[in-house]
């Protein structure tokens, strides 16, 4: 099993953390974004590690790992990052956002999932949102689920909570027929969007679809995502909030979310 971190973003709501490194090698709780996915993937075994760079890849200086650049990480967004490692895509492949923390117990899930396309998402997400936003609707996105546990519909931005089930965390699994079909669905999709048109977004150019945009045309492609259902157990990091929420409630020792040491 492989995992791929996407670490190319800025993190500009992050200033002045991220003046001059990237979001990734923020340091949350003493150690790096990044070193902390590392380390949790590596507590199980696995080792064959990508990360992709882009802003300020030369502050990335995490031993034992493959690295990749998306060179135009200020004109691209998630999806485009990931094909950047195409080459390692192969077999059974974890990708992670590079801004979120995460417990073993949560990664764990994530690997014992038996279906090609499988989605972590966060059942819990609503008293985490709660902390974070003083209105969680002007963040959240949603996410249904089917009664096999397969996502229906994911990331579009909701004006009720009955149209969210879970919150998608950014931490996902592809795997056999299912991620050869990616691979190559991919490629035709940026041959059609070389004639104009983005077919995952139509309000955005190609190279700036959000991977949600993906996700939801697999499903339309009639590919089945498997949701992963966890309760919490993960930070998200995207703005210097966060980040001054994180610490304070850390060190108050009433950080519920996720604990550090887990």
């Amino acid at each position: 099993m492989k995992a791929i971190i996407l670490a190319a973003g800025e993190g500009k709501r992050l200033r002045p953390l991220t003046d001059n490194i990237p979001k990734c090698m923020v340091n949350l709780f003493g150690i790096s974004l990044l070193q902390r996915q590392v380390d949790i993937f590596r507590k199980s075994g696995i080792d064959d590690i990508s990360v992709i760079t882009g802003y300020r890849s030369d502050k990335i200086n995490i031993q034992l790992v493959r690295y990749f650049h998306n060179d135009k990480y200020d004109t691209t967004n998630m999806v485009e990052t990931l094909f950047c490692a195409k080459e390692v895509m192969s077999g059974s492949v974890i990708v992670s956002y590079g801004d979120i923390v995460f417990q073993k117990n949560v990664l764990e899930k994530l690997v014992q999932s038996n279906d090609d396309f499988s989605i972590v998402v966060d059942k819990n997400w609503h008293e985490y949102w709660k902390t974070r936003f003083p209105n969680p609707l002007d963040d959240a996105e949603s996410l249904l689920i089917d009664e096999s546990g397969y996502i229906t519909d994911i990331g579009q931005k909701v004006k009720n909570i009955d149209s969210i089930m879970g919150q998608y965390i950014g931490l996902m699994k592809f795997q056999g027929d299912g991620l050869e079909f990616l691979k190559k669905h991919y490629e035709d999709l940026r041959r059609i969007a070389q004639g104009g048109k983005n077919p995952l977004n139509p309000i955005l150019p190609f190279e700036k679809s959000y991977m949600t945009d993906l996700l939801n045309d697999l499903i339309a492609e009639k590919c089945r995502l498997k949701a992963i259902p966890i309760n919490n157990g993960w930070l998200e990091l995207d703005t210097i909030s966060d980040f001054t929420l994180y610490e304070k409630l850390h060190n108050e020792n009433s950080l519920k979310f996720y604990s550090p040491d887990a």
